[in-house]
């Protein structure tokens, strides 16, 4: 079958390629000298095609070339028709699945490479890991402009081996008229940082935030040919801010080349201006708020032991004021309603900022919305963050409070102000919402009053992205405060022009963009059955050591299917519905003169030996799972729920049945 001529003009240029990367001519020439040389008399210059071919393969040079010369076949054309047609693509080891990235030549894309890194000196003692072996590794993730990207994971080491390439859009949603090529002029007034997160995962699914780094791509504009290669040093996190973790090399090309490229001292000279206007920003805001502070003080003098927090600390350990930590975040199709997004929230993991040492005090650090999201876990700030923005992006008024719960234990939760007056508390780390009615303390000692029921004691402040409001009430007890947010007797406001200065989006600010949400990467039903697997072989083997045989029951545990399903609909809508169904069919499933017991229970993780070593500190699922008696029949069933971001809900459900013998 004849090739078109586009097709065989490409695998020409393929072959090329790949002669070249062997440096087959340089072969060549030496087996073309030593053949003169050493197999032709002086009188006989003249070599034939053959005599060199023979020679070549003599020296095993064609097999090499031959064996390098894999073709992938082309997967979408061999399910067409029944004979393969061979793709021009070189591969140098495993055929993998090739991927076409459709290139629009009327847009620019920044295309940056990570190409290894070096200096992970955490990591300076581990070998490498044998073939097969389950080891620790990092993944970078990466923000630009609405724009997510995640590299493949890389076994942890000192020198870990990232080779990744990334095509950046530039001119993402932004910047009018899409059919206009976008020049260096206009693209050195983008001021959007590539936000790289580093996280490492240990061979338990365990994920840690190693680094956040702000990369400032721009550079590449001034950069001869348009290509600039950067070493990036990242710094750890938290209480380790200051110290090197590691270096990452980086090189970012302009796709496609920038006709006129800009000089440094112009680029350097935008990022020097920019630098300035930022700081000049924030050393106004940081003169209003001290100002601000200082009347909210002179109102009352207890007021200074309010948890009024007007910064907090990210990641990096820069200081950001708490409005920026909040912005409107739609999710698109993936979360159809506010209690949807709640329990979303809610399944995110929840781990306090470690701390170096004891004493017991609480580490300061409120994450940007990235490495939240990438890490998957953080704490009950980065939780009510996050559910604030989305319930503000479904139109809602909310707003963050802080304050405690009890025994003085700072907390964050959300609040939602209805049209009637009406206020709701969201905790973000369940999903739970109570409706707020206000203690009148004014009310004679025999008043019936509402019973809280929500766990929250004091609140000093309420935000969102636009407002924040320090509560000048006589109390700060969550029970007798009125909630009426324009009243500045009970909430002292803040200006929204001088907020608005420091956290409007698309200034050169520095409060980072917010990335969107990204759909859930888990197999609901693959990850249900293998964690059902293990958890069957884990009580087989629990029983054997107490001397106790094991026999299932498939058809017991499929009705237990619903029961799950409807857990887990409780959690989100507040509605328990199909229970009549589940109960019936189990009486059904139970003959007379047996029992049956179940245990379900509920986790944000899909470590099912971890999960296990929970279930059995329970007495009542122990009780099932090393059940004693005539004809005991086990039955496990697991329903994994995924949501945004590979969260999950894990509902897993023990149970048995036996004839009782008394």
């Amino acid at each position: 079958m004849a090739l078109p001529p586009e097709k065989a003009s490409e695998l020409k240029q393929l072959i090329h390629r790949q002669l070249l990367r062997m440096d087959v001519h340089g072969r060549i020439r030496e087996v073309l000298a030593e053949t003169i040389r050493e197999e032709l008399a002086p009188e006989h210059q003249q070599l034939s095609t053959e005599d060199l071919v023979k020679a070549l393969r003599q020296r095993g040079i064609i097999d090499d070339v031959m064996k390098e010369l894999k073709f992938v076949t082309d997967v979408n054309e061999k399910e067409r028709t029944s004979s393969p047609k061979p793709s021009t693509h070189f591969v140098d080891r495993e055929p993998p699945v090739l991927k076409k990235t459709n290139i629009d030549p009327t847009r620019r894309y920044l295309y940056l490479q990570v190409l290894g890194g070096k200096a992970f000196l955490e990591h300076l003692q581990e070998s490498d890991p044998l073939p097969g072996q389950i080891c620790s590794t990092f993944t970078l993730c990466l923000h630009f402009r609405n724009q997510r990207f995640r590299s493949k994971p890389v076994p942890c080491a000192c020198e870990p081996d990232f080779h990744d390439g990334f095509l950046l859009e530039v001119h993402k949603d932004s910047l009018g008229d899409g059919s206009k090529m976008v020049d260096a002029t206009t693209m050195l007034s983008i001021c959007d940082p590539v936000h790289m997160v580093l996280i490492k995962t240990d061979t338990f699914g365990e994920t840690t935030l190693v680094a956040s780094y702000f990369l400032e791509w721009r550079s590449v504009l001034a950069a001869e040919n348009g290509i600039t290669n950067i070493a990036v040093e990242l710094l750890g996190v938290g209480t380790e801010s200051k110290v090197s973790v590691g270096v990452l090399n980086i090189r970012l090309e302009m796709y496609p080349r920038l006709s006129k490229t800009l000089s440094p001292e112009i680029t350097n000279t935008q990022f020097t201006l920019e630098h300035q206007k930022t700081a000049e920003k924030e050393r106004l805001f940081l003169v209003y708020a001290k100002q601000w502070w200082r009347e909210y003080l002179q109102i009352r003098p207890t007021h200074n032991t309010r948890l009024v927090k007007i910064f907090a600390q990210d990641e990096n350990g820069v200081n950001r004021l708490v409005c920026s930590y909040v912005r409107p975040l739609r999710a698109g199709r993936l979360l159809d309603t506010p209690r949807q997004a709640a329990r979303f929230v809610s399944v995110m993991g929840y781990e306090r900022a470690p701390v170096i040492g004891g004493g017991g005090g609480k580490q300061e650090q409120w994450c940007t919305l990235l490495a939240f999201i990438c890490r998957n876990k953080g704490d009950c700030e980065d939780h009510a963050n996050l559910l604030c923005s989305l319930l503000l992006g479904y139109g809602l008024e909310a707003f963050v409070c802080v304050g405690t719960k009890a025994k003085g234990v700072p907390h964050t939760w959300v609040m939602t102000c209805g049209t009637d007056g009406t206020i709701t508390f969201w905790e973000s780390l369940t999903g739970h919402r109570y409706i707020h009615r206000p203690i009148n303390p004014d009310d004679p000692p025999l008043a019936e009053q509402p019973k809280p029921l929500y766990p929250y004691r004091t609140i000093g402040c309420v935000f969102n992205h636009q407002k924040f409001y320090g509560n000048c009430q006589p109390s700060d007890a969550v029970e007798v405060c009125v909630f009426d947010l324009h009243d500045e007797s009970k909430w002292k406001p803040m200006s929204g022009e001088a907020i608005k200065s420091v956290c409007s989006p698309g200034t050169a600010s520095s409060v980072p963009p917010f990335p969107p949400l990204c759909a859930s990467a888990v197999d609901a039903a693959v990850a249900s059955n293998d964690i059902e697997l293990q958890l069957r072989v884990l009580v087989s083997e629990h029983r054997k050591d107490v001397g106790l045989s094991t026999v299932w029951d498939d058809h017991l545990s499929y009705l237990l299917s619903p029961a799950l399903a409807a857990y887990e609909l409780e959690r989100t809508t507040s509605i328990s519905a199909g229970n009549e169904e589940f109960q019936d069919a189990v009486r059904r499933a139970v003959p007379d003169g047996h029992t049956f017991k179940g245990f379900p229970i509920h986790f944000v993780y899909r470590n099912a030996r971890r999960a296990f070593a929970t279930c059995l500190q329970s007495p009542f699922c122990e009780e099932i799972i090393c059940c004693r008696g005539d004809q005991v029949r086990l039955a496990v069933r697991v329903r994994v729920f995924t949501y945004p971001e590979s969260a999950c809900a894990v509902w897993i459900m023990f149970a048995c049945k036996y004839r009782s013998v008394l």
